[in-house]
């Protein structure tokens, strides 16, 4: 799946769908490939219908001023890139509103694809 980014601009933003059992979402994610799990806002999650109160995994996750403790939801569906994962666990976590995004999208929603980041044409290109 081939996708367009913006290659002048500071992050590369990636539309993904979240759905949960309150509906769905549409996301802008930052492409992170320094973040081994992909992250939503905590009030992203929360307006699917999960909360973190009720989560059975908790993980601890460095932040730049941190180490803290988080939830790990597993979402129904997720999609981005032309992927869809079923039961796709991510942190529940707030970002700071300045970032004006979502979430992150790590490298678990990665890993076995082979990415291409072209900044010549901006394109990102994703092979399962």
């Amino acid at each position: 799946m081939s996708v367009p980014f913006r290659a002048d601009q500071g992050l590369i933003i990636v539309l993904a769908k979240a759905t949960g059992p309150d509906g769905e979402q549409l996301l802008r994610l930052a492409l992170d490939t320094g973040a081994s799990q992909t992250l939503l806002n905590a009030g992203i999650t929360a307006s699917l219908g999960y909360s973190p109160a009720q989560a059975t995994d908790w993980i601890e996750v460095t932040t730049a001023t941190q180490i803290e403790r988080v939830p790990l939801i597993a979402l129904e569906r997720f999609e981005a890139l032309g992927q869809v994962k079923t039961a796709f666990a991510v942190i529940c976590h707030d970002l700071p509103p300045a970032a004006e995004i979502d979430g992150l999208l790590g490298l678990d929603f990665l890993r076995g694809s082979v990415l291409t980041i072209d900044f010549q044409t901006g394109r990102l290109n994703l092979v399962v």
